[in-house]
Order: C-alpha cells, then structure tokens, then sequence
C-alpha cells in the first residue's frame, strides 16, 4: 500500500514510480517534512519489485527554490548541534537518491535554486526545458552549498564549480548542458515525449543489468586500485554472463525474439 504523505505525492504506473514535489506555493521550497517524505518515499521505490524507474518532477511553475527560507532562519536560531542534525537530513535525501538501485530521472522545469541542484544532481539523469533558470544561490543568503557539493561536484567539476557556485548567479538550461550538470535540455513542450522515450529505452535493457551497470559506474568512479577495479571487472561479466538475464539474452539475441523483460 502507497503511504500517504502532506508534501509529496507519489503513484506507481506500470513500471515508473513517480514523486511529484507539491508545495507549489512556496515553488517546492523543501522543509524538514518534505525532506523526509522524500528520503522515505525514494527508499520505498527502491524496494518495490516492479519499480524499473523513479521519477522525481515539481509541481506548479518550478521544479523546486531549494531550502524554505522560513524553515531554514528558524532552524538557525536553534544552534549548531541542531543545525548539524539538519544538515544530516539532507544530506542523507542525497545520498538515498544517488545510492538508489533503481534508475532516477528528474525533470526539472521552471527554476532549480540551491537544493534543487542536489536533487537532480542526485539523480542518474536530469532532463529540463530550455527555459528552465538554475541558481546555486547559497552565497547570495550568506551560506554554501554545503550537502549538494559532493553530488553536484561529482557531475561539472571543479572548473564549473567555481564558477557556478563562487559566484552563484543565475543561468538557464542550455549552460546548464554545457557544464554536465543536466543531460537534455529541450523545448518545453518535447521534455514530456523526451522522458517517455528515455524510460521506454530503459524498459528495453535488462532490468537487474541497469542496476549492476549502475552499481559498476560507482564502484569504477570511486575505487583507486586499478588492479581491484580489473579483478572485479573481470569477475562481474563473468557472473553476468552466466545470469539468468545474461542467458535469455543472449539466447533471444540468436533466436531473433525479444527478450523477456520486454513488454
């Protein structure tokens, strides 16, 4: 059964688990409910058998303004050790959604300011519309954007970071393209289309296959021993190839069928 949550809304259709922000007052500024209904609902997308892709989107005219400014002068009156739980939190949404075994795809439209970025660079791919404004504004509010370095870091660099953060001054999505942090940036009206073909293309590839390619991608990104990164390289096509995916798919291949993943 589907939990039922005040900030978010969350369906599952067929194969796509959908997490819809909706504090489209506020521009889906996160607070510390929010932040926890989505490190909960992302979790129970991850455990859902018949989830192949999670989709986080904003509802309204923006995709999310990042922290709610009331929550966050009011969670700064409290004091360090409290701020640093808080800090925790997110900090943990992040990582959640980037060690998510499922595929993840944020559609990002309308404005994407501080946290924002974090969600989406969480995220395996990140599809906005053209006209979409992006911001890491921390330094404007006399704060940095701590938590959503290390996954946004992960995908511009150091180069672009400097820039876009030193800086935080507001650019649309076709820079945003340029510096790797989104993977399409498209007319508002074909991001839609673009996102279906996107998870049709996924629907296509074996399901248990993505998540170890996902797995892979990982574990080469961060492991510095070459000879562990050859070892285990060798040892998972190995495995893969024996797997009960690895057969059938190689079998449909030679028998000119598709697969059994395949709708």
């Amino acid at each position: 059964m589907m939990r039922e949550y005040k900030y978010i809304i969350t369906e599952q259709k067929k194969q796509v688990f959908s997490i819809l922000l909706n504090r489209p007052d506020v521009h889906n500024a996160m607070n510390a409910e929010m932040i926890a209904e989505m490190t909960h609902a992302f979790r129970d997308a991850d455990r859902l058998e018949g989830v192949r892709a999670i989709v986080l989107r904003g509802e309204g005219k923006s995709f999310c303004a990042g922290a709610d400014l009331n929550y966050m002068k009011e969670i700064a009156a409290f004091g360090l050790d409290e701020n640093y739980q808080d800090g925790l939190r997110l900090a943990e949404l992040f990582r959640t959604i980037y060690e998510t075994s499922k595929p993840t795809i944020a559609v990002v439209r309308g404005a994407a300011f501080g946290g924002a970025n974090g969600l989406l660079a969480a995220c395996d791919l990140a599809i906005a519309g053209e006209n979409t404004t992006f911001a890491f504004s921390e330094v404007k509010l006399g704060i940095i954007p701590a938590t959503i370095a290390p996954f946004v870091i992960r995908r511009i660099g150091e180069f672009a970071a400097k820039d876009l953060m030193m800086t935080g001054r507001r650019f649309k999505a076709p820079e945003a393209l340029s510096y790797h942090l989104i993977n399409a940036c498209l007319p508002e009206n074909e991001v839609e289309e673009y996102v279906s073909k996107l998870i049709s293309q996924l629907h296509s590839s074996a399901p248990l296959a993505v998540q170890e390619t996902k797995r892979l991608i990982g574990f080469v990104m961060r492991e510095q021993d070459s000879a562990k990164v050859i070892d285990r390289t060798a040892h998972w096509i190995a495995e893969r190839r024996a797997s009960d995916e690895g057969q059938e798919g190689m079998s449909s291949f030679l028998e000119k069928r598709k697969p059994n993943w395949v709708e």
